[in-house]
Formats: C-alpha cells, structure tokens, sequence
C-alpha cells in the first residue's frame, strides 16, 4: 500500500496542476449538489468528467511523469492521455451547466462579460474555426514529435511545461467543438458533417506520423538513452511501441468520435427529415 501511495504522489509538485485539479472536482461535486435531480447529468457523463479530470491529473503529477520521461512509450501513453481521451472524457460529460451552478453569480457574470468580450470572443473564434481547430490540434502533436524539439522539451523544465499544457488546452477546446451534442442551429458553432470531415481529415497525419514512427530505421529520440531508460529495452523496440500508440489508439478514439457524431447526426435527420448541421 506504502508503495502504491508513493507512486501517487507528484514527482515535481505542480500548484497549478494541483489546484487545477482540486478546483475542478470540487465545483463539480458543488454544482451537482445544486442541480436539481430532473437536470442531473447521467451516471455516465459524471463518471466520465471525474475519470477524464483524473487521468490527466495522473499522468502529469505523480511518479508517472517521471517514467514517462524515460521510456519513449509511456511518454506517447502520456500525451494520449492528455491530449486526447482526458479532454475527450471531459468534453464527453458536456459538463458546463453543472460547473456554472458552482460558481457563485457575481463571479459567473464577470467570466460572461469576459466571454462576451470582442478581444476574448474573437479570439475563441479563431481558434475554433472549421480549417483553424484540426491544423492546430494535429499540428500540435506533429511540432512536439519533432526529434529537434522532443529533444529539447525533454531536457527544459520549461518548454516540457509548456509541451503538457498546450497539449492539454488544445485538447479540451478540440473536443468540446468536436462532441457539442447540439446541432449548429441550437448552439453549436459548427455542424454534425463539418465535426465528421473533420476528424477524418485529421485522422491521416496523426496515422502518418504513428507509421514513420514505428517503422523508422533509426533512433529518432535519443534523448531517452542520454536520460537513461527506466527498463532495460532497446531503443527500437521502445520507439515502435510508442509509434504504434501514436498510430492505433489514437485514430481508434478519432473513430469513435466520428461514430458518435453520426449517430447524433442521424438522429437529427430523423427528428427533422434532412441531414442537419452541413455547414
């Protein structure tokens, strides 16, 4: 048990992280508290604001992240983690009217001027435009694949900071545009076809990358033998697990997202007799 808890507990102690963390658990739980039992989310959307919100917790502050920075696999464990099924758990429990329930009304009117802001409002539309969001969040995953920049990120306390979080930001504003269960004329910004085309599209060069990866003949990351490997395993074997992560899991979970949305799709065309949210 001793060991078990020593695993949990953070190898470099992030408050942000932590509070983070803490502050989101914790509105949930008070926002559930004050929604009434017919406005309830389901058993399952909780289940999966709470496991998403942990998973990403757990890769990135306990003794995980220290092995993740030894073996090339569990690194690639760890960025699916934080830049795919956590923010895709938590855009899955939708959980924005529990969360807003939490926050006491004066401060909720100020982070909803703030939205309204045209700077802020802006901003967000940028990044969530239809051919903005994909290039991002694919290209995010290519940039910190790079063997220069892995090499560097690796080795700088900051920039591996900033790798984690932009990978995780970029993650949620990805999949809350991707899984919005409305459809583009109840509030969604984009509709159910355009969400599909793309997750296709991005599928490829997230599939590409995964495939160089795993069958390159040469050790594209050799930062993980100057920090030393946590097991004894070849840095071939090491980087065609990693590859394989980056390649399978990740077009699988895409997969599913894309099944998702045609089935919320289809759904739509039955209740209103055409195929909704084209544009």
């Amino acid at each position: 048990m001793s060991t078990v808890l020593d695993f949990l507990l953070p190898w470099d102690f992030s408050p942000l992280a932590f509070l983070t963390w803490t502050a989101s658990i914790l509105l949930y739980v008070r926002g559930l508290r004050l929604t009434p039992l017919s406005a309830r989310p389901s058993v399952a959307r909780s289940v999966a604001f709470f496991v998403g919100t942990t998973l990403a917790y757990f890769v990135l502050q306990t003794k995980y992240e220290y092995l993740s920075t030894h073996m090339f696999f569990l690194h690639a464990l760890q960025q699916f983690a934080v830049h795919h099924v956590g923010p895709f758990l938590v855009a899955l429990s939708w959980p924005q009217a529990v969360l807003a329930r939490a926050v006491p009304p004066r401060a909720r009117s100020v982070f909803a001027a703030a939205g309204r802001h045209p700077l802020a409002r802006g901003f967000y539309n940028v990044l969530q435009n239809r051919f903005v969001a994909p290039v991002i969040f694919t290209g995010l995953i290519v940039f910190w694949l790079l063997p220069g920049v892995h090499f560097y990120a690796m080795l700088s306390g900051r920039v591996y900071w900033w790798m984690n979080w932009s990978m995780l930001a970029d993650g949620l504003l990805f999949w809350f545009l991707v899984l919005d269960p409305r459809s583009r004329g109840k509030g969604a910004l984009l509709g159910y076809g355009v969400r599909m085309a793309m997750v296709l599209v991005m599928m490829v060069p997230e599939m590409l990358a995964g495939i160089y990866i795993t069958l390159s003949g040469r050790d594209l990351y050799e930062v993980y033998d100057l920090c030393g490997r946590a097991w004894a395993m070849s840095a071939q074997v090491d980087q065609q697990i990693g590859g394989i992560i980056l390649w399978g899991p990740v077009a699988m979970l895409d997969m599913v997202a894309f099944l998702m949305l045609l089935r919320l799709a289809m759904r739509a065309s039955a209740a209103s007799g055409h195929m909704p949210g084209g544009s």
